[in-house]
């Protein structure tokens, strides 16, 4: 299954919470003059319908408009499995269409058992000696399944342009090594059911009953020094923090029982460079090749295999699987429906070839062209604002405007296609398949590593609904997923700004905010901005989290919202939407009111969502984004445009007098 990547593209579409509703009575009392509800309570007016037409179900923690693309993009794919399964017209397509036919087949599961992985376990058994374990190590991370350590590619931050393989901390079944030092009785509840499911699927595995306690203790031994010797979670998140690189030939000849060298070889990755930012791990593994013995090393290797493989093989597998991994760690009380299950397996391992179809089937040629018109024009409304900006010195004013002149927009998939070479799948065994896809995927990945390479492919797939600012490659990311409404409806000229754009000039804003600026026009780090940019960005930072900061927080008794918690997202927001008026303004001068309306409506509509208390709660505690009613009303009230589309005075809720607004680029 692929490695985790290092570094993390971070996308920008959020999610809200309950609405909230004026209190008419008090006004009443108060003798108040009235006012529109358009301009008392923007989101609960414009998503009145949608809250009507869905109440939250009593099995669910939240539901939301946004949530329901993702749903409609899963329905999407399972309507082109099914379809590719029946009749398939091409190659990719009948690869496709046998292995959603043999996930859904489950009494061929079944009788399958274990026989997916029977040769790999009998590659684990025939290791006889110390030496005999990198190969083994090598050829388990070739079909997809890091055992030991991760090894992924990801960005040489000395030269964006290109792509390295990170050699980083891996191969433990618990989320976090802390797991596995700590003794509080709650971690020490943890790791007695880890042990548990440690046996369950050794002894799947073919394990005999006497050896499984000798086995699971070899398994948990070998992962606790790894543990030991491991980041946390904090230092592991930093980019900067693992990004040490070496020359290949120093590091094979550090760490010569690991066979470093021979295991990129048998990766096909031939770069003279690797990260590798743990030397202390990496000396501890390379200590444990010759100081574990090679039954305790084979009781490990077959515990991960078994463990990576679980999802996808007979149902005591499975079972033993969710059990653990479903139940214990992350609180599930059921699993998915099965083509649920079915549909997450083949994007994990082959999801750029559905992406692929997904993107033929159901994007068209329309949307793909007005989508990155839009996003064009949202760009040089942008580049406008910069160049009429109050705040920003003039060198960083030259820099954003080549940043953004240089950024490249890619809608629908990515410009660069991948090799869709893979054997034959058939439909006789889904576990099967899933090497089978799972040893392409990994053959691809490998192939990013190495000058020019590394926009192969993007960090989230065309079919998963996603808009995202790649800060890397200085280019911006439109999924074929997320180009149907709410985002975007080609027939609707005002709500493709209102949403779409404005989704757009968030993430575009992005390219040139205090964090944008760490990465110039050409693709090198280092920041561009003056110390005093630096303090009117926070001083706004300041402002727009006043404006969030104290106000109810919806489906929460007594909760306020963080204002500095959501102040990040809440720059991007109002910068977006201003963008996005600027561009549609350009672009349709002769708007009619309803027009205008329809625009401000779009961006409202996209943060309806209906939130459980507990949920709410839990939102309030972590969550970046603002809750829904202020995601939409908060930047609607800075902008004058939307009091004039509705006839909202200064110092109404919906329209704050002029001096209280805030404008971010301008």
């Amino acid at each position: 299954m692929p490695t985790p990547r290092p570094l993390v593209l971070a996308l920008g579409l959020g999610l809200l919470a309950l609405v909230s509703t004026a209190d008419a009575d008090a006004q009443r009392k108060k003798k108040a003059p009235a006012v529109s509800a358009q301009c008392t309570d923007f989101y609960a007016w414009a998503n009145a319908e949608w809250l009507k037409a869905n109440p939250l179900p009593a099995d669910a923690g939240a539901i939301s408009a946004l949530g329901q693309l993702t749903d409609l993009a899963l329905q999407q794919q399972r309507q082109l499995l099914d379809a590719a399964m029946k009749s398939p017209q091409t190659e990719v397509q009948n690869r496709l269409g046998d292995f959603w036919a043999s996930g859904l087949d489950e009494a061929a599961i079944e009788a399958d058992g274990s026989r997916p992985i029977a040769p790999l376990l009998s590659r684990i058994d025939a290791i006889k000696k110390a030496k005999d374990v990198p190969a083994s190590i090598a050829a388990l991370h070739q079909v997809g399944i890091p055992v030991v350590f991760n090894f992924a590619p990801d960005v040489d931050l000395k030269a964006l342009d290109r792509h390295i393989g990170y050699f980083m901390q891996g191969g433990m079944g618990l989320p976090d090594p802390a797991f596995y030092t700590r003794n509080d009785a709650d971690t020490q509840a943890v790791l007695a059911r880890y042990r548990d499911y440690v046996k369950q699927i050794l002894a799947l595995t073919g394990t005999p009953k006497e050896r499984l306690e000798a086995d699971a203790k070899a398994v948990i031994d070998i992962e606790t020094a790894i543990a030991r010797k491991s980041q946390s979670l904090a230092d592991l998140n930093n980019p900067f923090r693992n990004y040490v690189p070496v020359p290949v030939a120093d590091a094979a000849k550090r760490y010569r029982n690991l066979q470093l060298a021979q295991f990129l070889e048998a990766q096909g990755v031939k770069d003279d460079l690797v990260s590798l930012p743990d030397p202390a791990l990496f000396a501890e593994l390379d200590a444990m090749i010759g100081r574990v013995k090679p039954e305790q090393w084979k009781a490990y290797l077959r515990w991960r295999v078994g463990d990576a493989m679980a999802p996808y093989l007979s149902r005591s597998f499975r079972d033993a699987s969710f059990g653990f991994r479903g139940q214990v760690l992350a609180g599930q009380s059921a699993p998915a429906p099965r083509w649920q299950q079915v549909i997450e397996a083949i994007n994990t391992a082959a999801g750029p070839m559905l992406g692929h179809e997904y993107a033929n089937r159901y994007l068209t040629s329309e949307e793909r062209r007005r989508a990155t018109v839009v996003a064009d024009e949202v760009r040089d409304a942008l580049v406008a604002a910069v160049e009429g900006n109050t705040w920003l010195s003039a060198q960083a004013k030259a820099e954003a405007q080549a940043k953004l002149k240089a950024l490249k927009i890619e809608v629908g998939t990515p410009r660069r296609d991948l090799d869709y070479t893979v054997q034959p799948m058939g439909r006789g065994s889904f576990g099967g398949n899933m090497l089978i896809a799972s040893t392409w995927r990994h053959r691809e990945e490998m192939k990013r590593i190495g000058k020019g390479n590394a926009d192969r492919r993007w960090d989230v797939l065309p079919q998963q609904p996603a808009l995202a600012y790649d800060i890397a490659q200085n280019r911006l990311i439109v999924t074929a997923a997320v180009l149907q409404p709410p985002v975007l409806d080609v027939d609707r000229p005002a709500t493709a700004y209102g949403a779409y754009g404005a989704l757009v000039g968030t993430q575009l804003s992005r390219a040139i905010d205090a964090k944008g600026a760490q990465v110039n026009a050409r693709g090198e780090l280092g920041n561009w901005w003056t110390p005093a940019d630096t303090a009117a960005w926070n001083t706004l930072g300041e402002r727009v989290a006043a404006q969030y900061a104290g106000q109810p927080y919806p489906g929460v008794k007594g909760g306020k919202v963080n204002g500095g918690q959501v102040r990040d997202v809440a720059l991007s927001d109002q910068a977006g939407l201003q963008l996005a008026w600027d561009a549609y303004a350009k672009a349709q001068p002769e708007a009619k009111a309803a027009d205008q309306q329809a625009f401000f409506g779009a961006w409202s509509k996209l943060w309806g969502q209906q939130v459980s208390e507990n949920v709410a709660a839990e939102r309030l505690a972590a969550e970046i984004h603002a809750p829904g009613p202020l995601r939409s009303n908060v930047p609607l009230s800075n902008l004058p445009a939307f009091g004039a589309a509705y006839g909202c005075k200064a110092g109404q809720p919906m329209q704050r007098a002029e001096a209280d607004q805030v404008r971010v680029w301008r």
